[in-house]
C-alpha cells in the first residue's frame, strides 16, 4: 500500500509540474531523467540494491521455512501444540 501511495503522489507531482511548466520544461526534465538513468554510478547502485534485496529475500524465506518446520514438529500429527514436544504450559492455572 505504501508503494502505491508513493507512486500516486509521484504521478500527481509530475502532472502538476508538467501542466504548469509546459512542454519545454517537460522535455528538459525528461532529458535529465534519461541522463541520470544512464549514469553508470546510478545503474551500479540500482543493481547492488536489487542483488541485496534478492539475497535478503532468500534468507527470509529460508528462515521462515525453518521456523515453520520447528512449529510443525512441536504441534505433532494431530495439530495439538506440545503433544510430541516437551512443551508444558501452565499459564492461567495458578493457585492464587
Amino acid at each position: 500500500m505504501r508503494y502505491k501511495l508513493i507512486f500516486v503522489a509521484g504521478l500527481a507531482l509530475g502532472f502538476v509540474a508538467g501542466t504548469r511548466a509546459g512542454r519545454e520544461q517537460y522535455e528538459r526534465m525528461r532529458k535529465c531523467a534519461r541522463q541520470v538513468a544512464r549514469n553508470p554510478v546510478v545503474r551500479n547502485a540500482a543493481e547492488t540494491a536489487a542483488q541485496t534485496g534478492r539475497h535478503t529475500a532468500k534468507k527470509a524465506v529460508r528462515a521462515a521455512g525453518e521456523q515453520a518446520k520447528r512449529i510443525k514438529e512441536r504441534c505433532g500429527k494431530d495439530g495439538e501444540y506440545g503433544t510430541e514436544g516437551s512443551y508444558d504450559d501452565d499459564w492461567g492455572t495458578s493457585n492464587t
